[in-house]
């Protein structure tokens, strides 16, 4: 395989706009599978769990490859919902470009945003796909608008459509200036006309517009244009083709995947104007001894050569449990890996063999001897966790890891027989392994497993598969919400402490002062320890402890028992003695201080805050609305286009809980929400005061 006729793609979208629909057609048209599978009857190749197929939704990504005019593509099709955002994610870190589809009628919609920033996170080229053109009020123009005021990514109309909702029938291309129609049952047959009359306007206008957005990148075209001269095909695709690369054009495209409409055009684009492995410049931090990883300045920086002759270089980003062991996938920026080697876990420093290589097509493989740079493969054979680094030597380099968000939801669960609770823990395990946004951890306490994740769906799916996959019913008690505790004025404290018990004693005393970190404070760190001894009061041999001392007391706040966050420590005084002090006084020192200080700060609890975006019929909207402001929601849009209304607003997460079967029962099942964690926010006096008042009742209890 050439590397410079390889796509690496994702396929990443709001809920329900059609990716995987849209993913069938691609394996269905480059000839990778005979017959189209379908999401809502359950034969969708690459929605392969049997949940994804009961449910008519994407839980995990699927990868496979196609071959398109002698070219590959290796394909993700991603998850729509929020909780399984960690798939987008970890797939957007390893691609080299991705098609962003949206609904003709919904537009740009709450996880569209959140798709586009993780996308400019990890500087990801893309094309947009504006999908479901059969529908009652598509309207392709004002989805353009959408991504240009919501995401501004310079969205251009490649095509406009021939025909209006039901009676979409193809495309005008306006590089090539001609219609494109799609005949036989199933769309395979491509129909090349001239464009029809009565489009003839609105073609020429619509191409003398994207000629114009295109004129902004290159000198010659604007020539052309100034002479009014007709500028080539050829130099019109390598200008969309370089501005695709920087990021700074959105080229959109239209189909109805459903219907087989427009979906081949698509393929080519991805060709055409998404870049190859050899196009990216992929980095990673060097390691070596001389060189320190946490120092991240740029002369650390290490571009990788996608050349299968160099030191070989990879990031394992997914791991999953299968009947033949672990399979972890890998995206090879560099060298070459082979079956039967070893290679180095760059953060472990351990040795690893690499037993069998696969190509992978959704869950049905290929194993193959070797990857080279591009490829995407899977692996068996190594024990390693998402985003780690693999390299054919010790200390060579670091790849820059993913970014995974904190869980805001938990319950404990536990096997309601007693033997099952070894295969629960094994179950727990492994999907630990699998999702890094999953948390899995005991309270001391109650001794409770708490099972943490991004919202109910997300743990609703995991408990599913554990009484599935496992055969093991569990017990879960209702979710609890992550809550914060927050300092909110500041306080001086002087703290002694003092034992004498027999034999050397303890003695440590520190002084300072304690205050919140402002909200408007940059630092994404949420506690901060600062030290200012002069004349040896506190030897320094000591400070680390009372940092130490601090540090631990986080996880427990003195007021209700949640983590501590938004807390500074200055420490500029106090006194040691020669014989008693010690690391450990001193520990439990900043301890006391915590403990003592900490209720003093009239500290508030915080609670996360989710955004929320709802779509239902608009002559449910009153009730909706209110519904939401009984919950203690906040609306900051309401749009109604056509028969629907969309509102969008914040919600506290506490207050969602069985949302979903409200939504329905208030909506007659037709309507639809998301939601993504947002920010953390005060709680309101009251209600701080109950939940304060549940957990010492709890506690006491216990």
């Amino acid at each position: 395989m050439n590397t410079k006729n390889l796509r690496n793609i994702g396929i990443s979208a709001h809920i329900d706009s059609g990716k995987t629909t849209l993913s069938e057609r691609i394996l269905f048209y480059t000839g990778k599978s005979y017959k189209i599978g379908e999401v809502h009857d359950g034969s969708a190749t690459m929605d392969h769990m049997e949940l994804e197929q009961e449910r008519g939704i994407t839980i995990t990504s699927a990868a496979t490859t196609v071959e398109w005019n002698g070219n590959f593509i290796n394909l993700i099709d991603t998850p729509g919902h929020v909780d399984f955002t960690v798939e987008v994610e970890r797939s957007l870190r390893v691609l080299d470009g991705a098609v962003l589809v949206l609904c003709s009628v919904g537009g740009v919609q709450a996880q569209s945003i959140t798709i586009d920033r993780q996308m400019k996170r990890y500087e990801v080229p893309r094309l947009a796909l504006v999908n479901k053109m059969d529908r009652v009020g598509a309207n392709p123009y004002r989805v353009v608008e959408q991504l240009n005021e919501k995401l501004n990514c310079g969205a251009v109309l490649m095509q406009i459509p021939i025909g209006k909702e039901s009676d979409f029938c193809g495309v005008v291309d306006l590089v090539e200036f001609r219609a494109i129609y799609f005949d036989g049952e199933q769309g395979e047959k491509i129909r090349i006309e001239e464009i029809p009359a009565n489009l003839l306007n609105d073609a020429e206008s619509a191409r003398h517009s994207l000629l114009e957005s295109l004129a902004m990148f290159s000198d010659e075209m604007m020539e052309l244009l100034l002479e009014e001269k007709v500028p080539p095909a050829e130099l019109i695709h390598g200008v969309v083709r370089l501005a695709v690369w920087s990021r700074q054009l959105t080229p959109v495209f239209l189909a109805t995947a459903y219907r087989n409409k427009g979906v081949q055009p698509l393929i080519d684009a991805v060709i055409s104007y998404l870049p190859s492995p050899l196009d990216c410049d992929n980095y990673a931090w060097q390691t070596g001894h001389e060189k320190s990883v946490d120092a991240k300045d740029e002369s650390n920086k290490l571009l990788l050569k996608p050349d299968a002759d160099e030191v070989s270089v990879a990031m394992a980003f997914k791991i999953v449990e299968d009947p033949y062991g672990t399979l972890t996938f890998m995206r090879i920026y560099q060298g070459t890996f082979k079956k039967g080697e070893s290679y180095y876990n760059q953060r472990t420093g351990n040795r690893e063999r690499i037993s069998r290589i696969f190509r992978m097509h959704a869950n049905s493989r290929e194993e193959i001897e070797f990857a080279s740079a591009g490829d995407i493969v899977a692996v068996i054979g190594i024990d390693c966790s998402s985003g780690d680094t693999f390299a054919s030597e010790k200390g060579y380099c670091t790849l820059e890891s993913m970014y995974v968000p904190e869980p805001v939801i938990r319950i404990a669960i536990r096997a309601k027989a007693t033997k099952d609770a070894d295969r629960l823990s094994k179950a727990l395990y492994r999907f630990r392994k699998e999702d890094p946004t999953l948390s899995i951890s005991t309270d001391a306490e109650s001794g409770e497993t708490l099972m943490a994740g991004m919202g109910e769906l997300h743990l609703d799916v995991y408990v599913e598969r554990i009484r599935r996959e496992y055969k093991v019913e569990v017990e879960t008690s209702p979710p609890k919400v992550n809550y914060r505790e927050a300092p909110t004025v500041p306080v001086e404290f002087d703290i002694k402490h003092k034992k004498q018990s027999g034999g050397s004693g303890q003695y440590a005393h520190i002084v300072g002062k304690m205050s919140p970190i402002p909200e408007d404070s940059e630092s994404p760190e949420t506690f901060i320890f600062e030290e200012k001894i002069v004349g040896g009061t506190i030897p320094t041999n000591y400070i680390p402890a009372i940092e130490k001392g601090f540090r631990g007391s986080l996880e427990k706040g003195p007021v209700a028992g949640f983590p501590v966050v938004g807390l500074s420590v200055f420490v500029d005084d106090g006194s040691f003695h020669t014989v008693d002090s010690s690391d450990l006084a001193f520990r439990i020192c900043a301890q006391t201080a915590l403990r003592e200080t900490f209720p003093r700060m009239k500290p508030t609890l915080l609670e996360p805050v989710m955004k929320i975006e709802i779509e239902s019929p608009s002559q449910f909207q009153g009730n909706v609305v209110g519904d939401l402001n009984s919950r203690r929601g906040i609306i900051s849009v309401t749009e109604t286009v056509g028969a629907t209304t969309r509102i969008e607003g914040e919600i506290p997460l506490a207050e969602t809980f069985g949302y979903s079967t409200t939504l329905r029962s208030m909506t007659q099942g037709q309507g639809t929400f998301s939601m993504e964690f947002l920010k953390y926010k005060k709680v309101p006096n009251s209600i701080q005061e109950v939940i304060i008042k549940e957990r010492k009742e709890a506690a006491q209890a216990k």
